[in-house]
């Protein structure tokens, strides 16, 4: 008897069965889904419920991009990653890439460990269908807002602190932009992040599946049922609000209205060299020029200032009688942990590499 290979449980047809049953993606929405793409910038807490829901769903191709690695404060809201993961000081996009292929191998995923800055954000952003939200910084919305305006691709804002967050999916010349809601990035210490406030992780999920929920709908075929309104949720203090943006796009607005693209085109005042990661007593450096380090060579010649750990993708010195500690990668671009003080991080950055 020969079976039907359609039938067997590895097979798409069984795979995605309960999701091609809801009728408004079907077999028809299946099988657009499975052709199109999607670009998630950051892996963090949101990045990761964003990617298992489309690796699970069946996206065709998945690009995933990052510029951390996998820490044990990370696991409390970070439902990707493992203690193996942390243990290995794994970069997330690559420990993230093993997961969800481990969750599907059909979907082509594609692990990027870097900082998206302007002078490889177009490369790295326009061929895709749909660009996905999971940083925690508006430096990089305003970039991630001007590639989708400037090469009509929607993309889905998303950020969660403490108990609440946001989400609200932009549809170039239909939405307003990110930059009619937020026409400057807010002032220093004005608003909560969560270094400073904290994050649970019920709200993660929350406002992570909102944007899978969107990203579904555009890559299924369904733009009629996308949301344009922006929707905000408390869950500690059981609020929830849906704001309606039609009349929010702004006819000054230097983006969508002017096309002027400032965040793309400034490859200086936009990338400062030294940036505080969120939630993390952790500077990152970003030297002016992307390098090209051995980090063989420069274990050896770092030994004798500390206990270096090693793998293909970073180099980690603690350094002795210290509580700073520094982790390199290839391009040259580095975290230094232990200190919330920019200066001291350029200090110790250019003692140790020269730079």
């Amino acid at each position: 008897m020969t079976e039907n290979p359609s039938s067997e449980p590895h097979s798409p047809s069984m795979r995605y069965a309960r999701q091609i049953r809801f009728a408004p993606i079907g077999s028809q929405g299946q099988q657009a889904i499975s052709a199109r793409s999607a670009v998630i910038v950051g892996m963090g807490a949101l990045g990761s419920i964003i990617a298992q829901h489309l690796v699970r769903a069946g996206i065709g191709r998945l690009r995933i991009i990052d510029r951390d690695i996998v820490e044990w404060s990370n696991l409390q809201r970070q439902v990707l990653y493992m203690e193996e993961d942390a243990a290995q000081m794994l970069p997330k996009a690559e420990a993230a890439a093993i997961r969800l292929h481990a969750a599907n191998s059909l979907p082509v995923i594609e692990p990027i460990v870097t900082d998206l800055v302007p002078h490889h954000a177009e490369e790295l952003l326009t061929s895709t269908d749909l660009i996905i939200d999971g940083t925690d910084n508006f430096s990089t919305r305003y970039l991630l807002n001007e590639i989708s305006v400037k090469y009509d691709i929607p993309w889905i804002y998303g950020g969660a602190v403490g108990g609440s967050g946001m989400t609200m999916t932009i549809l170039p010349g239909e939405t307003p932009c990110f930059r009619c809601l937020f026409p400057s990035p807010p002032a220093g210490g004005t608003t909560d992040t969560c270094e400073t406030a904290g994050v649970i992780s019920p709200i993660i999920d929350i406002i992570g599946s909102l944007q899978a929920a969107e990203a579904l709908k555009w890559l299924s075929g369904n733009r009629q049922a996308m949301n344009p309104a922006l929707l905000q949720a408390d869950v500690w203090n059981n609020r929830w609000l849906q704001v309606r943006m039609d009349q929010s796009r702004r006819a000054d607005c230097p983006v969508c209205a002017r096309r002027e693209y400032e965040w793309i085109g400034d490859h200086n005042v936009h990338a400062p060299a030294a940036a505080a990661l969120c939630g993390r007593n952790t500077i990152q450096i970003t030297p002016d020029k992307p390098m090209q380090i051995s980090l063989e060579t420069l274990a050896n010649r770092l030994a004798p200032a500390g206990h270096i750990t090693v793998n293909r993708f970073l180099l980690r010195i603690q350094l002795a009688q210290s509580e700073l500690s520094l982790v390199v990668f290839p391009d040259g671009r580095a975290l230094v942990q232990g200190t919330d003080q920019a200066h001291e991080a350029k200090r110790l950055y250019t003692q140790l590499l020269g730079q």
